[in-house]
């Protein structure tokens, strides 16, 4: 199952490295400025709350992705991504004006639109791609994109916080803004022949409902979707042990960023990984192995030994995407390209909100359950979660389609 051809095959299309070009530039610009948010409001006021707060701020408009989504079938996706990476650049010097506690509603005011227009940015993105890249390469472009999103997330934050100990908090606005401006750059090379989108007949909310309806209805999408969604919601709540797995295995809380860094190797090789699998397993094989090998990471991270513990984290990083990728890919490939903005972000919604949900139960779960009963607990449901997704793939195989 080799990577090599198809990963080059990506990245030597003109159009397809241009929009791995965009997602490279504002990811970092992204990463950079989610970690000095917190900072700037923990240094202004001195409070963990209002500094978790920056990140609720960014993740809450994803809640309305479906309608959010609505936009990027309305008009055509280039110029809404060159709109949106521009409109963000110049919205970003207003943090200058955040000095006190008292200017704070301004940075969570732009962190609220910040969030709002990366919702739509997305699903423009997903939707934008499929006219730049073949069916055939959509997996691997999805494993791509997913590899330099997670690289930038090892890189960007360390150097959005030393911008932000030598000049503050104002110097990673420019930064951010900066990339911005350069994805809209990139974004304007692209050469894409998109159709005018057919005017709307329906209202918002329908057009909204039509969306969400084509992903629930279909015998493909809705199976791999929830089990994406209920695989962040018990990875979540996993995640919650992970400085009492560092406490058990002897190490300071510093410790994390080597586990980290783990987990980031096997997201990467995951990502190189992506298309050949998808094209060998089909989308529901390929989803449960990887839920499965989370179910193993998770699980396996209760053992108190630093072998398993650097083994269950990449394990844990190269299982995890398995079940996203497939997700996303199927979404692409089987959506109408006219209703593909509101799938996607519907699609996303239903994949990444129970990660808030996840973390909150395992908040309340975490210390009475301790890491050696929770995380075997996790595996269990992950595994609960993987089977199912299996057995359709089984049966589907020995039908008449054969669509896995």
């Amino acid at each position: 199952m080799t990577t090599s051809p198809t990963v080059f095959r990506v990245l030597r299309d003109r159009d397809a490295a241009l929009c791995l070009g965009a997602v490279v530039v504002s990811g970092f610009g992204t990463s950079s400025l989610w970690l000095a948010s917190g900072v700037w409001v923990k240094d202004l006021t001195g409070s963990d709350a209002l500094a978790a707060l920056c990140m609720l701020a960014m993740w809450a408009p994803s809640l309305a992705g479906p309608v959010l989504g609505t936009l990027a079938d309305r008009v055509r996706r280039r110029p809404l991504l060159i709109c949106l990476n521009l409109g963000l650049a110049a919205l970003l010097p207003v943090l200058f004006a955040v000095g006190s506690p008292g200017r704070l509603w301004l940075l969570y005011a732009v962190l609220l639109v910040y969030g709002a227009a990366g919702t739509v940015h997305d699903a423009a993105e997903s939707a934008l791609v499929t006219s730049v890249v073949g069916a055939d390469l959509l997996g691997d472009f999805n494993g791509l994109r997913m590899t330099v999103t997670e690289g930038m997330k090892l890189v960007a934050p360390l150097t959005g916080a030393g911008l932000y100990s030598l000049w503050g908090g104002p110097a990673v606005a420019c930064l951010d803004a900066a990339t911005f401006v350069l994805a809209a750059a990139v974004c304007a090379l692209l050469r894409v022949r998109e159709e005018p989108p057919v005017r709307p007949g329906a209202r918002w909310w329908r057009e909204t409902a039509e969306g969400t309806r084509h992903l629930w209805g279909h015998p493909v999408l809705r199976p791999l979707v929830v089990a994406g969604g209920l695989t962040m919601l018990f990875t979540a709540v996993a995640s919650t042990a992970v400085y009492a797995v560092v406490d058990r295995l002897g190490h300071s809380p510093a410790y994390l960023g080597v586990l980290y860094a783990a987990q980031g190797a096997g997201t990467v090789a995951a990502g190189l990984l992506s298309g050949p699998a998808l094209r060998r397993l089909g989308a529901r094989r390929f989803a449960a192995a990887g839920i499965a090998l989370t179910a193993v990471a998770a699980a396996t991270r209760a053992v108190a030994w630093d072998p398993v513990a650097l083994a269950s984290s990449v394990a844990g990083g190269l299982g995890l995407p398995c079940v996203l990728v497939a997700a996303l890919t199927a979404v692409q490939r089987e959506t109408p390209g006219a209703l593909l903005g509101r799938a996607t972000a519907t699609a996303n919604t239903l994949l990444f909100t129970p990660t808030a949900l996840g973390l909150a139960a395992g908040a309340g779960l975490v210390e009475p359950a301790g890491p050696g009963l929770l995380l075997p607990l996790c595996g269990l449901a992950l595994l609960a979660t993987a089977v199912p997704l299996r057995r359709r793939a089984a049966a589907t195989a020995q039908s008449p389609s054969g669509l896995t």
